[in-house]
């Protein structure tokens, strides 16, 4: 071959990687926008039972084609404090048996199907341009890259085609045979593209073209070992930043892997004619072959360790010692969790829960010290109201970064309701620190209130509490029943408002309060009825997504 037909090879290699990738990721893409709800709540459901565990992580994976970034996910949750190391473990072991089937679809390159398949790129598309509703806009986009796949595939065969009629490749192929130096190109390679899913695909293209690897038989095995190792890099990468237990669970990874790839290194090398008398034997296609042989390692590898879960979890304890946690704000939202917008969005709606309680606790605290007179739990609330503050920039800078993905209009919709529900629950926080300024006010000017005003204040922020339960509830079930029950507090909330006001205008008519008290007292009141009101637009902002 002359060096034009090598770049000519070269770019038709690259160029069909590029398609295939590109195709994998517009299916996965679209797959999970039409799956969006379903896979929220694959990623969000846990169980103390493994093989639920494995069954989610392997549909997950399936559905997002990655197993790395399933395996980020479980990280994240992990370093929310959402799942346990146990529960994390089978999910990983799942992701491992879902992300094969990338290699599935590459080996049916090897059967005419595959030709006929590329015409799902111009289907595709053409239900993408016809179509008005976005889920079949997406559908079509899905099959886009389903055809876009085989197009890849298509010129990567067509440059294997043209390199294994040189005698320099080939020999340079036959002479890498050696199982370690295989194992470690595999580990090498997959930890630079960061996808196992690229390095078997050009190894069963490579087969599909009949390019054979060292002596043949059992030598592109592994090579796909090494990838399952090197697969392993994403996870750890995001773990660094990540709590004790993330780092763990990025261990347990990497542990199930090397242990899996150990074991079955040590049978092929002990098995030398493995290949020949067992796929080979029951499958005819060489892509076949080794696509099989992937499926069946990550599934034996979570057979043989899943009795194993407990140990695994125990030996990355041993091994990552706990180390003091870090003064983290955040407790639910993760950039790990950016990579699946829906899952990031149902996250930031609890953070967002998570800071209003924070709020309340802060108005809360705020509203007894000016019962009680009480200003040295000034610092206290002053502390809980800047971290009301600091994070609801962070959740701002968070949904932001959301949005920069490519989401569906309901996603936009959910994005721009929690940018309101942010604005409301710092407006808490502020009507928190107008109530210290109530209270200095009081006790700077020695203003006191008549018998009975203070019952009758704790009875009125008695319906607010039971009004901020009752909002908290409906915006994180999404419960629209509960609406009824949130505006008869509001109202009640109204009528206390409109009667303290009253009352306390007569008391002043009667000589019973001073007229220094009224402009603390009326804004006091009218505060609590404006907190009744941002409680009250957070809980009804459920009626704004279907």
């Amino acid at each position: 071959m002359t060096t034009a037909q090598y770049l000519e090879s070269l770019f038709l290699l690259l160029g069909g990687l590029g398609a295939f990738l590109y195709g994998v990721k517009e299916l996965s893409d679209n797959m999970e926008k039409l799956t969006n709800r379903r896979l929220k709540a694959l990623f969000q459901k846990t169980s103390k039972n493994p093989l639920v565990g494995i069954g989610i992580g392997t549909v997950a994976t399936a559905i997002v084609q990655s197993s790395g970034l399933t395996t980020v996910m479980v990280v994240g949750f992990v370093n929310a404090g959402m799942m346990s190391l146990y529960q994390a473990t089978a999910f990983i072991m799942g992701s491992k048996i879902g992300t094969t089937i990338t290699a599935q679809i590459a080996a049916l390159q090897s059967f005419d199907v595959a030709f006929y398949a590329i015409g799902f790129a111009f289907i595709g598309m053409a239900i993408n341009m016809i179509a008005k509703r976005q889920k079949v806009k997406s559908a079509g986009l899905a099959i886009a890259g389903l055809g876009l796949i085989f197009v890849g595939l298509n010129l990567m065969s067509a440059s294997m085609d043209e390199v294994k009629h040189s005698d320099e490749v080939m020999y340079l192929l036959s002479k890498v045979s050696n199982p370690l130096l295989l194992i470690i190109i595999g580990i090498v390679v997959t930890a630079l593209v960061q996808s196992s899913s690229v390095v078997t695909t050009v190894i069963i293209s490579m087969a599909a073209a009949g390019l054979t690897i060292g002596d043949g038989g059992n030598a592109p095995l592994y090579i796909v070992l090494g990838s399952n190792i090197g697969s392993c890099v994403t996870a750890f990468i995001s773990s660094i930043d990540a709590s004790t237990d993330a780092k763990r669970a990025s261990f347990i990874n990497i542990l199930f892997n090397v242990f899996g790839a150990i074991i079955f290194t040590v049978m092929l090398l002990l098995w030398p004619s493995f290949m020949d008398v067992t796929f080979g034997r029951w499958f005819i296609k060489p892509a076949t072959q080794i696509a099989m042989f992937h499926t069946a390692v990550n599934l034996a590898n979570t057979l043989i360790f899943l009795p194993f879960i407990n140990g695994l979890v125990w030996l990355s304890k041993v091994i990552i010692k706990e180390r003091k946690k870090k003064n983290d704000e955040l407790s639910f939202i993760d950039v790990r969790f950016l990579s699946a917008p829906t899952v990031a969005i149902e996250q930031s709606n609890k953070e967002a829960m998570r800071i209003a309680d924070i709020a309340m606790n802060s108005l809360r605290e705020s509203f007894t010290a000016f019962i009680e007179r009480n200003t040295d739990a000034f610092e206290n609330i002053a502390e809980k109201t800047g971290e009301v503050n600091e994070l609801s920039k962070k959740l701002t800078d968070y949904l932001i970064r959301i949005s920069s993905y490519d989401l569906t209009i309901n996603d936009e919709k959910r994005i721009s309701i929690l940018h309101n529900n942010n604005s409301d629950i710092v407006r808490l926080a502020e009507i928190a620190d107008n109530f210290i300024k109530y209270t200095s006010r009081a006790v700077r000017e020695d203003i006191t209130f008549s018998e009975g005003v203070s019952e009758s204040l704790q009875e009125m922020f008695a319906t607010l509490d039971k009004l901020f339960e009752l909002s908290k509830q409906a915006r994180l079930t999404k419960d629209r029943k509960l609406l009824k029950a949130v505006d008869e507090e509001e109202d009640r909330l109204d009528n206390f408002r409109r009667q303290l006001i009253a009352d306390h205008i007569d008391r002043l008519n009667r000589g019973e309060c001073k007229a220094a008290s009224s402009s603390v007292y009326i804004n006091l009141v009218s505060n609590l009825e404006r907190a009744g009101d941002h409680l009250c637009f957070i809980a009804h902002t459920i009626e704004e997504v279907a």
